[in-house]
């Protein structure tokens, strides 16, 4: 059986390596899933990509051609995927629903206190040999009020770690959840975390609903000077909208380990070439802001589960048992 793995680094080779089972014939791809790359998936009946990898329709339609009968995701998010197109064509999808919730909470946190605590200034400060704390003023966590949007692992996680700190978390979830409610926070409406939040960190999927959730008619209700925070996709925040939030400091704090338009330039090296996109060089340009590519997921742990998982997705496939991590 043939396996090709795209936008595989050398971190996901040495983890993927480890828990395949040696029948099979795997090749590891460094570049990603497109059309440039599809002719090395020729043959290959099963596929495993990455957050991404392009998976729209016409490169669905040449891994079909190609003989591709599973598309095994190494990433919990599937919004890159055409699923219609994938069920037309008869390709199985199946993903990494979780992998480390407490990989991406805890970085969620850091983010937060780097940026609260000015921890990156600190340390360029302190290497020139400037120990001045001009500049440097924080503010106490303990009696914060944080808005959490989206109630699932992560999120919990991420509110349980505040409330630890002495924050008032409200959640906002489509979903009334009794769990949230014997963690203590407080599920609330929307507009109620626009407005009543210091700190708002973005847990939520990308849908149609959630897409630039964070736009210039949000960040207007919201407290002048608000931390805000994305770990989930990139595409929930409007970046235009958000640099004009911060040149007006109605946005006093912006982390962000996603951004909209990262296929282009995260997981890759491009510190000797000009970066062409004005958009996300903006956003460098600001003291406030703090930028990690794409790598709140990055533990030792989370890289064992989503080889794992990947390796009994593609198990289960292969003995004609149930895809249970299926799309």
């Amino acid at each position: 059986m043939k396996i090709v793995s795209y936008s595989c680094k050398p971190y996901d080779k040495c983890a993927l390596s480890e828990v395949f089972d040696a029948s099979w014939t795997c090749t590891y791809l460094d570049v990603p899933l497109n059309l440039d790359s599809i002719g090395c998936a020729q043959g290959a009946e099963i596929v495993t990509a990455f957050v991404n990898d392009r998976l729209d329709a016409e490169v669905l339609t040449q891994l079909a051609s190609g003989g591709t009968k599973l598309l095994a995701l190494r990433c919990a998010g599937f919004n890159h995927v055409d699923l219609v197109c994938a069920k037309s064509l008869d390709i199985a999808v199946v993903r990494v629903p979780a992998y480390s919730p407490y990989a991406v909470a805890e970085h969620t946190i850091g983010l937060m206190l780097a940026l609260n605590r000015k921890l990156y200034r600190a340390y360029n400060r302190i290497r020139e040999g400037n120990f001045s704390l001009n500049g440097m003023l924080g503010f106490d966590m303990h009696g914060k009020t944080v808005g959490i949007v989206g109630a699932g692992r992560i999120g919990r996680l991420v509110g349980s770690m505040l409330k630890a700190f002495g924050c008032r978390v409200l959640v906002y979830d489509p979903y009334e959840s009794e769990v949230c409610q014997a963690l203590g926070f407080e599920q609330v409406a929307l507009e109620s975390i626009w407005q009543a939040a210091d700190i708002i960190s973005l847990h939520c999927p990308l849908t149609e609903e959630t897409k630039c959730l964070i736009n210039g008619r949000s960040i207007a209700q919201m407290k002048k000077g608000v931390m805000l925070i994305n770990t989930g996709r990139g595409d929930l925040i409007s970046t235009p909208d958000v640099i004009n939030a911060l040149k007006s400091k109605q946005i006093g704090y912006l982390g962000l380990d996603v951004y909209e338009k990262e296929g282009a330039l995260f997981f890759e090296d491009h510190s000797d070439e000009i970066i062409l996109d004005d958009v996300f060089e903006r956003l460098l340009t600001f003291p406030n802001v703090l930028v990690t590519g794409h790598q709140a997921y990055f533990t030792q742990e989370a890289l064992s589960h989503i080889a794992e998982t990947t390796r009994d997705n593609i198990r289960a496939y292969q003995q004609n048992e149930p895809l249970l991590n299926s799309l």
